[in-house]
């Protein structure tokens, strides 16, 4: 199935601003001060992130799973960094960090099935391009 998404930008870069859309339930507002100054709003990079935390915390639990070690929890935050390079806005880093909840799994195999789920879940494919996606993951 696909997933849909919808924006609307009027008037110019500085002085203009945004509505978004993602599925039926999910919408906001972005400028260009909400994504370079930190003023209310949204910005594509909190939406990469979500976009990155859900999918990430999916396939873990997905992989846990399957490993014989269903998740209770899974939670992920991740921080999408843009920065300035040669001039143009470019998303640099991501970091994700996860705690899970698994009844019955040591540290080192719960990092060895996050570092499977960065390496295999969609997104990750999907920011390949980014220069560096790290991964913090512990037990809770």
């Amino acid at each position: 199935m696909p997933a849909k998404g919808h924006a609307e930008w009027l008037g110019d870069l500085r002085s203009g601003s945004g509505t978004f859309t993602a599925g039926d339930t999910i919408n906001g507002e972005y400028s260009a001060k909400s994504r370079f100054e930190d003023a209310p709003g949204a910005n594509p990079e909190q939406l990469i992130a979500a976009a990155h935390a859900s999918c990430f915390s999916m396939a873990l639990a997905g992989g846990l799973a399957d490993a014989g070690t269903p998740a209770e929890s899974v939670r992920t935050d991740a921080t999408v960094t843009i920065r300035f390079v040669d001039g143009t806005p470019t998303i640099t880093t991501i970091a994700l960090h996860t705690v899970g909840s698994v009844p019955g799994i040591d540290e080192e195999t719960f990092k060895a099935a996050a570092q499977g789920a960065k390496e295999g879940c969609p997104v990750s494919r999907a920011l390949a391009g980014v220069g560096e996606i790290t991964l913090e993951a512990s037990l809770a």
